[in-house]
């Protein structure tokens, strides 16, 4: 009898954190599903496998190793992810008040702690490192957009790429400059996007319009994964548990600090020396 499955925010983050243990084969299933998620997953066995260019037993092996009973099972999981794909914080609290957990509260300490940890033990250092190269390539223009909370953390990133690297900024929120400043972007050029559950279709049609264009695409999104995984260069989740019926920023805001301070070794003296540069100039201007 196959295992129950993980206990794991997702069937993205289950994918994802076993692809190491699948067969080639497998793996094919999995990146075929990542790349079209979570729409790839309701398919038929026989079209998935030819997606994956695989077999239709290679389907369902997968889907048992992953340890569901099955492709139906599978499929409901996926129905499950949808669910809290779209759900908004009142929902969450009242499925909360609906269905009360036996036991004690939780300490909202011990959880923020737990999400972190469990975000850094699912995305591997190398993608970390992926990100960083990308932001670090003084070749390109780096630009960054967020959604109505996550805008706070592209935001942070882009002051801290500002002090250590010119051409890095935050996309214009008046319409017609934003789209002036996308028609710039080319194949050398990063948009660093944060998009968290609730996606919005504005964020998805920047990534998109980037894609087409073979602009690099950062994403940073939760464990149900973003649409945007679809076209991203680069993708990384984090958890987002708390104790209140809003998802946690911290364990993402952990991961745009870890990008950070992975960008400064890449840059290296020239990212110090504009930060003395610009030190002296404050200084000069009486800023400081």
């Amino acid at each position: 009898m196959a295992s129950e499955p993980a206990p794991v925010t997702s069937v993205a983050e289950a994918i994802r954190s076993r692809m190491g243990e699948l067969s080639p084969a497998e793996r094919k299933v999995g990146r075929a599903l990542l790349n079209g998620y979570p729409s790839a997953g309701f398919e038929t066995v026989a079209r998935l496998a030819s997606r994956a260019g695989v077999s239709g037993p290679t389907v369902v092996r997968f889907a048992t190793r992953l340890g569901y009973r099955g492709f139906p099972e599978f499929q409901q999981a996926l129905r499950d992810d949808l669910d809290q794909r779209s759900a908004s914080p009142l929902t969450i609290y009242d499925r909360a008040v609906e269905h009360p957990s036996p036991a004690e509260p939780a300490d909202p300490a011990a959880i923020a702690v737990s999400s972190v940890e469990r975000t850094f033990a699912t995305v591997p250092p190398h993608d970390i490192q992926a990100c960083a190269e990308a932001l670090a390539d003084p070749r390109a223009q780096i630009r960054l957009a967020g959604g109505r909370y996550s805008q706070l953390l592209a935001r942070f990133l882009e002051l801290h790429l500002r002090s250590m690297r010119s051409g890095a900024a935050m996309l214009p929120d008046e319409t017609t400059s934003r789209a002036a400043e996308m028609g710039t972007l080319t194949r050398r050029d990063v948009l660093v996007l944060f998009d968290f559950r609730r996606y919005e279709e504005p964020t998805r049609a920047l990534a998109e319009f980037a894609a087409a264009k073979r602009t690099r695409v950062v994403l940073f999104t939760d464990t149900w994964m973003s649409p945007i995984a679809s076209v991203a260069t680069v993708v990384l989740p984090s958890a987002t548990d708390s104790s209140s019926p809003f998802d946690a920023m911290t364990p993402a805001m952990a991961l745009v600090e870890a990008v950070i301070a992975s960008c400064f070794e890449r840059l290296g003296e020239s990212a110090t020396e504009r930060m003395r540069h610009t030190e002296r100039d404050a200084h000069a201007l009486g800023l400081v």
